[in-house]
């Protein structure tokens, strides 16, 4: 079995696992023969939805970094390997009245990206004993392009795509491969608070059967640290970062950025 791609007999890991995205992928990746756990804040929904789904369930709050460790470290109890993760769990912030509500704003962060940074840092040894795997990051396009209606979303979503990418050349030596998805507004609950607008104007939004279409593909064929947009009636496409200018010697020549500062797979 190759551990990179979803071979029957792989270990994949969802968190958020029992809400929109979580519940498309799930089905989609046992069709493939793969063991799927699903983690979730604890209740009596999340149980049945895992139940109904054939997956197995852990309780997981994603912002506990001991207990990100501690599901993982059970998910190789059970089944002696861990192949992949996709740190999916995520939370918006819409409706705040005030100018800035900081609270808010530290909840999504601490969900949204550290929630994936404590995921990510749980799953490496397990992935690097089962001689590499993937990491999927469910980012979103407002990683891309910030949203003044929520910065907290914004800031979140930007710095996972920012540690997806940084990660990505590290992660590369020892076969692990970390990607970001960046899906534009889907159908799944986060949009439920202003679900009424997109059905007013007839903005088309995504199914959650095209974005989990697309964390598939994250496992089987995505490139090192890319981040992928997915948009109604566009599809899947790689994003295309701008390059920022280089520093320049004295001579005029492009500055080699020093060894030390490399990553050890670009040295």
């Amino acid at each position: 079995m190759t551990s990179t791609t979803p071979a029957p007999g792989s270990v994949a890991l969802i968190t958020g696992g029992t809400g929109g995205f979580g519940r498309a992928l799930a089905p989609k990746l046992r069709a493939l023969g793969v063991t799927v756990v699903l983690a979730d804040l604890d209740s009596d929904r999340a149980r049945q939805v895992a139940g109904d789904l054939d997956s197995e369930f852990i309780a997981l709050d994603v912002t506990d970094r001991a207990a990100n460790q501690a599901v993982v470290a059970e998910i190789e109890a059970r089944h002696g390997r861990l192949d992949a993760a996709f740190l999916n769990a995520g939370i918006a912030g819409f409706d705040s009245t005030d100018l800035f509500d900081l609270d808010g704003f530290l909840h999504v962060v601490d969900v949204d990206l550290f929630g994936v940074v404590y995921g990510a840092a749980a799953a490496l040894p397990a992935l690097q004993r089962a001689g590499g795997g993937s990491i999927v990051v469910t980012a979103s396009l407002a990683g891309l392009s910030p949203m003044s209606t929520d910065p907290g979303y914004s800031v979140a979503k930007g710095g996972a795509v920012a540690f997806v990418r940084s990660m990505a050349p590290r992660l590369s030596a020892e076969n692990i491969t970390i990607t970001a998805i960046c899906p534009g507004f889907a159908d799944t609950a986060i949009i439920d608070p202003i679900r009424e607008e997109f059905e007013k104007a007839g903005f088309p939004v995504l199914t959650a059967e095209e974005v989990a279409d697309a964390m598939v593909m994250a496992w089987t064929s995505a490139e090192p640290g890319a981040a992928y947009v997915i948009q109604p009636g566009v599809g899947t496409i790689p994003y295309r970062f701008k390059g920022v200018p280089s520093a320049k010697t004295a001579a005029g020549e492009t500055a080699v950025v020093p060894e030390a500062l490399r990553p050890p797979s670009m040295r």
